[in-house]
């Protein structure tokens, strides 16, 4: 059994951890850790900073029970300090190949480390074990400030809202049809409910599976939320957000939080409602409840350079616009490649006119291998 003891002073937590696979070089140390057993992990990110929510044990536990990824977390130490560490899930599919992705699902999880140094200790174990278990290749969700001259696979939009200026400000800031459509909401008679409990998600699934279907994808499979559900929303790590007209649910966001940040992860909407203004109410209720509790900021998540439509209504939000890059290293090109968006393809035409019970029985059998 691996030693999980920890040794305290006043700057830093050193985690003694199983020391399969550990190496040794000028630069320090490499090990694995399993995030799922103990806090060793979580405490990590503490140390090294900079960690955001899905570099966390939580969003490993959820990833792994929903899909079976093997978690292949890698910490670099030097001088009995942690200085490194990356997260990885490797991707078994006889559909779509193996390879190691940090992390699956996220919109963007930077590699965490000191230096640069320490960040390609962090590579190249990654790497060895790509090579030993054949990956097809390696996928970092972020990393640019450690490959400056490696071209990017993919490129992505990202927003993120300051949420310290207060709600009135907040709400200023918005560009005047976000606030006219607040108001319409709010005068068509709707009324927001913030809940962490299950019945709240299984009313967001519902509204879920119509609207992947309206973009031409399958849902998630309802195994995933509820596990999101089990270790995340009912642990107080996030909340869902819904819009009702009486008894019916309009539209809702399910949001992420994990220190001073707040994520927005998912929303959906009734299409028959749409024109009520639902999803920009259950917007504008989450940045007022994180602006409330003290949160500094909110991300609104990965947007394809295509989705000109989704970039407008992020935008709108008085959000700051950064880019989100993924890199890609072939294991058999040894190399950085590039690769596409595959938000939009021939499937979406199919997914979109599918029974929702079929679409939901597909993306049951199909996330797993998408990663």
């Amino acid at each position: 059994m691996a030693s999980q003891q920890r040794v305290r002073d006043d700057r830093l937590i050193v985690c003694e951890v199983e020391k399969r696979g550990t190496e040794a070089s000028g630069n320090g140390e490499v090990a694995v850790l399993n995030p799922l057993e103990g806090s060793c992990w979580d405490e990590a990110i503490g140390v090294v900073g900079g960690g955001g929510f899905f570099h966390g044990s939580r969003w490993a536990l959820v990833l792994q029970e929903s899909y079976g990824y093997r978690p292949y977390y890698i910490c670099c130490e030097q001088g009995g300090r942690t200085t490194g560490l990356l997260p990885l899930m490797e991707v078994d599919s006889w559909v779509t190949g193996r390879r190691g992705v940090s992390l699956p699902f996220t919109d963007e999880c930077q590699p965490l480390a000191v230096n640069s140094a320490s960040f390609q200790l962090l590579l190249q174990k990654a790497l060895a074990r790509g090579n030993e278990h054949r990956w097809k290749y390696l996928e970092l969700r972020g990393g640019r400030e450690f490959l400056p001259e490696e071209q990017a696979s993919q490129r992505f939009y990202g927003h993120v809202v300051d949420l310290t200026p207060g709600e009135e400000k907040l709400f200023a800031s918005l560009r005047p049809s976000v606030r006219r459509a607040i108001r319409k909401a709010k005068g068509r008679g709707l009324e927001v409910e913030i809940s962490q409990e299950l019945e709240a998600v299984q009313q967001f699934y519902a509204l879920q599976c119509k609207t992947r279907r309206k973009h031409g994808l399958p849902p998630q499979p309802f195994q995933f939320f509820r596990k999101l559900h089990e270790h995340i929303l009912s642990k107080g790590c996030g909340i869902v957000v819904l819009a009702r007209l009486g008894a019916k649910i309009v539209a809702a966001n399910v949001y992420l939080h994990k220190g001073q940040e707040a994520l927005y992860k998912f929303g959906a909407s009734e299409p028959a409602y749409q024109e009520m203004r639902g999803n920009d109410l259950v917007m504008w209720e989450g940045i007022k409840y994180y602006a409330w509790k003290g949160f500094r900021s909110l991300h609104l998540g990965r947007t394809s350079v295509a989705n000109e439509g989704l970039r407008r209504f992020k935008l709108g939000w008085g959000a700051r616009e950064g880019s989100i890059e993924y890199f890609r290293y072939d294991l058999r090109l040894q190399g950085f490649v590039t690769g596409r968006d595959e938000a939009f393809g021939w499937y979406n035409r199919f997914f979109s006119v599918l029974p929702l019970g079929l679409s939901r029985l597909f993306g049951g059998l199909l996330y797993r291998h998408v990663g």
